[in-house]
C-alpha cells in the first residue's frame, strides 16, 4: 500500500485537512502585509526645503524645477525677494535645514528619519535588507527543517516574525529598523517554506494542486486587506505592529498543527508517526481504518522514498548531463527574472500617480484572473508555451513604459497592471513546471536553487531602482531585458505537459534528442561496419 493510499484511507479530504489549509493559509494571508509592507510605511510625500530659522515666512519662496512645480531638494542661497520678476532665479544648494513633509494622509519612515534627495536610496536599501533575509532565511531554515521538523521550524518562524516585527514599530533609529526588517524576511522565509510542505504532505496526490492553489489564494487575499489596514492606520509604526502583532496568535495555534508524517518515518519515528495518524483518522472519522494500518506496513509505504533519501546527491548534480545542465540554466534566468520584474512592478505603485489604496487594490485583484488564466494555457497549451509568453509579454509592457509620457498616467497604470499580471502567471507556472522538469531525487534541490534565485532578484530589484537617478528609463531597461531574456531562455525547455514525472537523473536523458533520435540507428552504423557479403560460392557459405 503506497503513502497516498494510507492517507486517502484515513480521508484526506475530511475536516482535519480543512483546518490544516486554514491554519497554515491564514498566516499567509499576513505574509502578503509583510512583503509590500513598506508601498505604505515607506511612501514618499510631496516635501520641500524647510526655510531657515531667519528667513521671513512672506518674503521665501522656492526654485522651481523644468517641470513648473517647485524644487523638493533644492532652495536659494541668498533668498529673492519674492515681490522681484526674478524671484525663480539665483544660485541654489541643497536642503540645510530639513524639509516639510504633506503627512495630511499619512505619515512614514521617510517623513520620520528623512529618506529624500540624497538619501531616498536607503528607502530602497530597506527593502533590499528585508528581501536578503528571505534569501538566507531561504538557505538555512531549509537545512533545519530537514533535520529538526517542519512544525518546530514553522512554530520558531511565527514567534520571529511576531517579535521582530513588532520590534520594528518601536525602533528608534533607522539601522536598527533595518536590522528587524532583516529578521521579517528570514522569518517570512521560514513559514513560507514549512508551509508549503505541511500543506502538501498532509493530502493525497490528487488534491496537492488544489491545495497549493488554495494557500496561494491566501496570499492574493491578503493584498486586497492591506490597502485596507494602511487606510485606516495612517501612523507607520502603528501599521507595522498591527500586520505584526497577529503572529503571536499564529503562534499558539502552531501547536495543533502535527508535525509531517513523511518526515517522522524517514527520521525514524515511525511509532509516533502512527499514533497522530490514527488521530488524524479519528478527527476526520475514520478510526476503524486506521486502527488496521501497522507500523510495518506505514514503513513498508515510504520504502522507496527512504532508499532516496539515503542516496547522496549534490547541487553539481544539477549540472550533471547536457539537458540537466539546459534545464538548470534556463529556469535558473526564469525564476530570476520573474522576481527581478515582479517585485519591481509591485513596489512602484506610487510611481503611476492614481490613488495609492485604489491602485494597490487593482495591482492585487490581478493576480486572481491572471493565475486562472495560467491554470488553463497550461492544462491547454501546455507549461512550456505559457511560461515563454508571460514573460516575454512582461518583457514588451516594461519596456513600453519608457515611451509613455508621464502625464498618461492611466494607460501607464494599465501596462504596470497587465505587466504584473504577466508575471504573476510566470510564478504559478514555474512552480508547477520546475517540479516537473526535475527527477524525484534532486527535485528538493532543484526547488531550492529556484527559489533562492528568484529571492535575489527580489532583492536586487529595489536596488536597480536606484539608477533612475541618473535617468528615469534605465530601470524599465534593465527590467524589461531581463524578462525578455527569461522568457527567450524559456524557449530551450522540454515541454512536460500530459508527460510522466521523471524518477532519476536517466530518466532525464529521455527528453534529449540524442534520446528521440531513431533507436535503430546503432545497429545499422554496426552493419555498415561488417564485411559486406560475398558471392556464394559452391560448397562454401558468406565469406
Amino acid at each position: 500500500m503506497t503513502f497516498s493510499k494510507i492517507v486517502d484511507d484515513v480521508n484526506s479530504r475530511g475536516p482535519f485537512q480543512i483546518l490544516i489549509v486554514v491554519l497554515l493559509g491564514l498566516p499567509v494571508l499576513g505574509l502578503s502585509n509583510h512583503n509590500l509592507l513598506q508601498v505604505f510605511t515607506a511612501s514618499t510625500p510631496a516635501h520641500h526645503c524647510r526655510p531657515p530659522p531667519n528667513a521671513s515666512a512672506g518674503l521665501w519662496v522656492l526654485p522651481m524645477g523644468l517641470n513648473g512645480k517647485p524644487e523638493s531638494c533644492l532652495r536659494f542661497v541668498h533668498p529673492p525677494n519674492a515681490s522681484l520678476p526674478n524671484a525663480t532665479r539665483g544660485a541654489t544648494e541643497p536642503c540645510q535645514d530639513g524639509w516639510v513633509y504633506d503627512i495630511s494622509a499619512r505619515n512614514s519612515i521617510v517623513t520620520e528619519w528623512d529618506l529624500v534627495c540624497d538619501s531616498n536610496k536607503l528607502k530602497e536599501m530597506a527593502q533590499s535588507v528585508f528581501m536578503a533575509g528571505m534569501v538566507i532565511g531561504g538557505i538555512l531554515l531549509g537545512s533545519l527543517s530537514d533535520r529538526f521538523g517542519r512544525k518546530p521550524i514553522l512554530s520558531c518562524s511565527y514567534l520571529l516574525l511576531a517579535a521582530s516585527g513588532s520590534g520594528a514599530a518601536f525602533s528608534p533609529a533607522f539601522p536598527m529598523y533595518m536590522a528587524l526588517r532583516f529578521l521579517c524576511g528570514f522569518s517570512v522565509a521560514g513559514v513560507t517554506l514549512s508551509s508549503v510542505i505541511l500543506s502538501v504532505e498532509w493530502v493525497s496526490t490528487r488534491m496537492r494542486a488544489i491545495v497549493s492553489v488554495g494557500i496561494g489564494y491566501f496570499y492574493t487575499v491578503g493584498q486586497f486587506v492591506l490597502p485596507g489596514l494602511a487606510y485606516a492606520i495612517p501612523q507607520w509604526r502603528w501599521l507595522q505592529l498591527t500586520v505584526s502583532a497577529p503572529f503571536f496568535a499564529f503562534f499558539l495555534l502552531s501547536w495543533w498543527i502535527p508535525e509531517s508524517i513523511r518526515w517522522m518515518v524517514l527520521s525514524g519515528k515511525s511509532v509516533k508517526a502512527l499514533k497522530i495518524l490514527q488521530w488524524v483518522a479519528a478527527f476526520n472519522g475514520k478510526k476503524e481504518e486506521a486502527e488496521k494500518i501497522s507500523l510495518e506496513e506505514l514503513k513498508h509505504s515510504l520504502h522507496k522514498e527512504a532508499s532516496l533519501a539515503k542516496a547522496k546527491y549534490s547541487i553539481a548534480d544539477l549540472f550533471r548531463t547536457p539537458i540537466l545542465r539546459r534545464v538548470t540554466l534556463c529556469l535558473a534566468l526564469a525564476w530570476f527574472a520573474t522576481g527581478f520584474a515582479y517585485y519591481n512592478l509591485a513596489m512602484a505603485v506610487e510611481e503611476f500617480g492614481v490613488n495609492l489604496y485604489i491602485l494597490q487594490l487593482i495591482f492585487g485583484g490581478v493576480d486572481i484572473p491572471a493565475k486562472f488564466l495560467a491554470i488553463l494555457s497550461m492544462s491547454y497549451l501546455g507549461r512550456h508555451n505559457t511560461l515563454v509568453a508571460v514573460l516575454l509579454l512582461a518583457g514588451v509592457t516594461i519596456l513600453a513604459l519608457i515611451f509613455v509620457s508621464s502625464d498618461l498616467q492611466t494607460l501607464r497604470t494599465v501596462l504596470a497592471v497587465f505587466g504584473k499580471g504577466c508575471l504573476s502567471s510566470s510564478f504559478s507556472c514555474l512552480f508547477l513546471y520546475t517540479s516537473e522538469l526535475y527527477p524525484t531525487v534532486i527535485r528538493q534541490r532543484g526547488m531550492g536553487i529556484s527559489n533562492l534565485l528568484t529571492r535575489i532578484g527580489s532583492m536586487m530589484a529595489p536596488l536597480v531602482r536606484i539608477t533612475a537617478e541618473w535617468h528615469p528609463f534605465i530601470p524599465n531597461v534593465i527590467f524589461g531585458t531581463i524578462a525578455l531574456l527569461g522568457g527567450s531562455a524559456s524557449l530551450f525547455l522540454p515541454e512536460t505537459l500530459n508527460q510522466p514525472l521523471p524518477e532519476t537523473l536517466e530518466d532525464m536523458e529521455k527528453w534529449s534528442p540524442r534520446a528521440k533520435a531513431p533507436k535503430r540507428e546503432p545497429e545499422a552504423e554496426k552493419d555498415s561496419q561488417r564485411t559486406p557479403l560475398q558471392p556464394c560460392r559452391p560448397g562454401l557459405g558468406p565469406s
